[in-house]
């Protein structure tokens, strides 16, 4: 079954699209690479802020970094799915993006549960140790999460 849903991907319009052009590959992978620098990067910010117990400083700042975070998640669900229909079945069967994948639902899912807990707890400083346990698992998650996706290439 997950094989079927593969090669479907891989010869869908979209996987030759990506294949057959020569510009819409490299562009998605492009900007494949932004996007995940933004996401990233703003998260690594305000993690790092909250792990430092700057939760003053990581609260001015949320609005800007969640906005470029969220920008940066944009950019990679537009060109993730080009960049896979490339080459779905090898993907697919790459163990490393299995493991990228599984990170991915780890760091959404824990950004989910910080952002729950956060509205129903009046948060002020020192940084309550339930934020600063979700900042390390989100650093640490994002950030392997990229080397996984800079490792598939290699596995």
């Amino acid at each position: 079954m997950w094989d079927a849903f593969l090669q479907s991907v891989e010869f869908s319009a979209l996987g030759f699209a990506a294949r057959g052009s020569i510009w819409l590959y490299p562009l998605a992978n492009l900007t494949h690479v932004v996007g995940a620098s933004m996401l990233v990067g703003a998260i690594l910010v305000f993690d790092i802020l909250l792990l430092r117990n700057r939760f003053e400083m990581a609260s001015n700042i949320s609005r800007v970094a969640l906005g470029v975070a969220a920008t940066g998640l944009a950019l990679l669900l537009i060109s993730g799915p080009v960049m896979f229909s490339a080459e779905a079945t090898a993907f697919g069967r790459n163990p490393i993006f299995l493991v990228k994948m599984v990170l991915i639902i780890i760091g959404l899912t824990n950004l989910s549960l910080y952002h729950r807990a956060r509205q129903r707890v009046l948060m002020h400083p020192p940084v309550p140790p339930q934020a600063r346990w979700h900042a390390g698992i989100s650093a640490s998650v994002w950030i392997l999460a990229v080397i996984a996706g800079r490792s598939i290439a290699y596995v």
